[in-house]
C-alpha cells in the first residue's frame, strides 16, 4: 500500500482526523500561553505550572478556555506530582474524563500528548518499551537501527510525558516493567551493547496513568508500583447545570463535526442529563428513591448518547432530535451490561416521569414502549 493512501493524498474522499490530540486542537491557545509565560518551569517542561493550569482550567484575560470541568486544586495537585519523581495515577468511576485529563496534562507539560499505552488483557511489554525490526535484527544483529523504540523508551529519551491508559486492566508482570524507569529513571535494553544499551530518562519525563474503579480489582497493582504513583481521585460532575452546559457543548462540537447543523433542542438534553444522573445515584431530583443501573451512566456516556440522538434526529427526519430518539438510543446504552437494566429502565419510565412536566417529559413516558421487549 502507498504511503498516498495513508495520507489521504490519493483518495479525494479523505477527510480530516476524527479527533486531533489536544496539541493539535488547541495549538493556538498553546502558543499564546508560550508568549505570555514568563514564570519559572520545571526542567524539560514546555509550560510552568501557572501556564499549563491555565490551559486546562482556562483563562479569560488570555482567550483560553476551560478544557476540563472539575475541582481547580484536582489540577495543581496533579501539575506538582508531574514535577516530582513521582508518576501520577489518575483513579475514578468510567467517564469521567480522566483520559482527557491526562491528555490535557501531556500536552500543557510537553506539547505532546500522543505517548500513550492502552492497556489491556493483551498489553506486552514490547508495546510498551521496545520490539526490534526483525528483518534488520537478521540482517544486522541487535543495533540501534533495528531497535524499534515504543512510548516508554521514547518518552524516557526525549523527555516527554508517557500516558499509560487502564493500567489495571494490563498483567500484573506488565505492570511492573513500570518500577526502574519510575525508580531509578533508567531503561536496560540488555541486547544492545555499550553505552546504548541503558537508557536514561531526559528531564521532563514522567507518566500518568488512569484506572477506573470497576476494574481495579482485575489486576491490582503490587505494592512496589503504587509507592512510586501518586494518587488522585477524578469525581463525577456534582452540579446539574455544570453538567448540562459541558454536554451540550460536547454535543454541539460533535454534531458539526458530522455534519449536523440543526444544534440539540435544550429541553432535550435537560431531560437526558436528568435521567442519567438519576439513573446514576438511584434518586429523583424530589428525592425518591429508585434503581440504580448498573451500566456505566457518566457525563461522558451522556454525551456520547446526545450525539445519538441528534445523528438520528438529523439524518432520518432532517430535524433536532427529540425524546423519541432518546428511548431509542439510550436502550443501547442500558443493555450494555446486564439485560435487567433494560427492565429498570422501562420501569423508570413508568414511575418516574408520570410526575413531571414539560414536553419533552411525556414525549420520553409516551416513547417507553419503543425499548426492546416492550
Amino acid at each position: 500500500m502507498s504511503r498516498a493512501v495513508f495520507s489521504g493524498v490519493s483518495d479525494p474522499s479523505a477527510g480530516r482526523a476524527q479527533r486531533p490530540p489536544a496539541e493539535v486542537r488547541h495549538a493556538d491557545e498553546l502558543a499564546r500561553l508560550r508568549g505570555a509565560d514568563d514564570a519559572p518551569r520545571p526542567p524539560g517542561w514546555a509550560l510552568s505550572l501557572r501556564a499549563a493550569r491555565a490551559f486546562i482550567v482556562g483563562d479569560g484575560a488570555l482567550g483560553i478556555s476551560r478544557k476540563f470541568v472539575g475541582d481547580p486544586s484536582l489540577i495543581d495537585r496533579a501539575l506538582v506530582s508531574l514535577a516530582t519523581s513521582r508518576g501520577l495515577l489518575l483513579v475514578g468511576e468510567p467517564g469521567t474524563a480522566k483520559s482527557l485529563l491526562s491528555e490535557l496534562l501531556a500536552a500543557a507539560v510537553s506539547g505532546d500528548s500522543t505517548l500513550t499505552v492502552q492497556g489491556g488483557a493483551a498489553t506486552t511489554e514490547d508495546q510498551i518499551k521496545y520490539s526490534w525490526n526483525y528483518a534488520l535484527l537478521v540482517a544486522e544483529g541487535p543495533t540501534e537501527r533495528s531497535l524499534v523504540p515504543a512510548p516508554l523508551l521514547r518518552g524516557m529519551a526525549q523527555g516527554r510525558t508517557v500516558r499509560f491508559e487502564e493500567i489495571t486492566r494490563c498483567p500484573l508482570e506488565v505492570q511492573d516493567c513500570l518500577l526502574s524507569p519510575l525508580s531509578d529513571r533508567v531503561m536496560a535494553v540488555p541486547e544492545l551493547p555499550g553505552d546504548a544499551g541503558m537508557v536514561f530518562a531526559r528531564d521532563g519525563f514522567n507518566i500518568i496513568a488512569t484506572a477506573n474503579t470497576r476494574d481495579r480489582g482485575v489486576n491490582d497493582m503490587s505494592s512496589a508500583l503504587k509507592r512510586r504513583f501518586n494518587f488522585e481521585t477524578v469525581f463525577p460532575i456534582a452540579d446539574l447545570d455544570t453538567e448540562l452546559a459541558l454536554v451540550e457543548s460536547e454535543a454541539t462540537e460533535l454534531l458539526r463535526r458530522s455534519g449536523v447543523t440543526a444544534p440539540p433542542r435544550r429541553d432535550v438534553l435537560e431531560v437526558l442529563v436528568t435521567t442519567f444522573r438519576e439513573l446514576r445515584t438511584g434518586r429523583t431530583s424530589r428525592g425518591d428513591e429508585m434503581e440504580r443501573l448498573s451500566s456505566v451512566m457518566s457525563t461522558a456516556e451522556a454525551v456520547s448518547v446526545a450525539h445519538a440522538v441528534g445523528l438520528r434526529g438529523w439524518f432520518l427526519r432532517g430535524t433536532a432530535g427529540d425524546a423519541a430518539d432518546l428511548v431509542s438510543c439510550l436502550a443501547g446504552t442500558a443493555a450494555k451490561d446486564s439485560p435487567e437494566d433494560l427492565a429498570k429502565l422501562r420501569r423508570y419510565l413508568e414511575q418516574h416521569t408520570a410526575w413531571r412536566g414539560g414536553e419533552q417529559w411525556r414525549a420520553l413516558r409516551d416513547a417507553r414502549r419503543e425499548l426492546p421487549g416492550g
